[in-house]
C-alpha cells in the first residue's frame, strides 16, 4: 500500500452531516413551484454533483420548466437556512482529524461548492479550525466533479503526489472524480448506498480510515 501523506475530504456528506438537508432542500424548492418531491424521493436519486446540474435532472424528472435563475438563488437560501438551523458535524471527523494531525499527516478539503459555502459549513460544526487555507472548491478549477481536475489540484496545491493521497467522498459522482483522478478513494456510505467501482474500501464512520493510512 502506497504511504498516505495526504488525505482529501469532500465536504458536504462526509465531513458535515449534509445531505439529508440538502434533499429537504430541494423538496421545499420544487413544492413552491407544485411539484410533489418527497424527501425520500430526492434521497433515492441524490448523487452529488454541480448543483446546476441535479436542479435540471430535477426539473426533467418533475416534467417542470423553472428558469435556474430561478430555482439556483432560492435553492441556496433555504439550504443556507437548514445548514444554520440544523447542520451537525459527521460522527468521528473530530477524532479523525485529531489522529491524521498526531500522525503528521496532511488534510484538506475539495468541495464541488462555492469556497465560501463550504466555509460556512465548517463554522457552522466547529471544523473550519481545522481547514484553515486548506479549503479548495470547484470554482478554482473550473470543473466540477465527477471530473478529476479539482482533486488533483487540490493534491497539487497541498503539495502531494497523486500517490500519496487518499480521497474521502459519499456520492457516487465524488467517487468517480477520485476514482478518474487515479487517487486511492474511499466511499463513506451516505444516504446514497450503492457501491462505486474502482474504490479502495466503504465505510460507515470516517475514523474507519485509520484502517487504510
Amino acid at each position: 500500500m502506497d504511504q498516505t501523506l495526504c488525505v482529501i475530504f469532500d465536504c458536504e456528506g462526509t465531513l458535515v452531516d449534509s445531505e439529508i438537508l440538502c434533499c429537504r432542500a430541494l423538496s421545499l424548492v420544487f413544492g413552491e413551484f407544485g411539484a410533489d418531491l418527497s424527501v425520500e424521493q430526492a434521497m433515492s436519486y441524490f448523487v452529488g454533483g454541480k448543483l446546476a446540474d441535479i436542479l435540471n435532472d430535477t426539473q426533467r424528472r418533475l416534467g417542470i420548466n423553472v428558469s435556474l435563475d430561478v430555482l439556483e438563488p432560492l435553492y441556496r437560501k433555504t439550504l443556507k437556512q437548514l445548514f444554520e438551523q440544523e447542520l451537525k458535524p459527521m460522527e468521528g471527523v473530530v477524532e479523525t482529524l485529531t489522529a491524521l494531525d498526531s500522525k503528521g499527516i496532511s488534510y484538506c478539503v475539495a468541495s464541488n461548492g462555492p469556497k465560501d459555502k463550504t466555509i460556512h459549513a465548517l463554522e457552522l460544526t466547529g471544523l473550519d479550525g481545522y481547514f484553515k487555507g486548506r479549503v479548495f472548491s470547484a470554482f478554482d478549477t473550473n470543473s466540477w466533479k465527477p471530473e478529476p481536475d479539482l482533486i488533483l489540484y487540490s493534491a497539487m496545491s497541498m503539495g502531494f503526489r497523486v500517490n500519496e493521497c487518499l480521497y474521502v467522498d459519499d456520492t457516487p459522482k465524488g467517487l468517480e472524480a477520485g476514482v478518474k483522478a487515479g487517487m486511492r478513494t474511499i466511499q463513506l456510505e451516505g444516504i446514497n448506498r450503492r457501491s462505486y467501482p474502482g474504490t479502495l474500501a466503504t465505510i460507515h464512520r470516517l475514523d474507519e480510515i485509520s484502517a487504510y493510512i
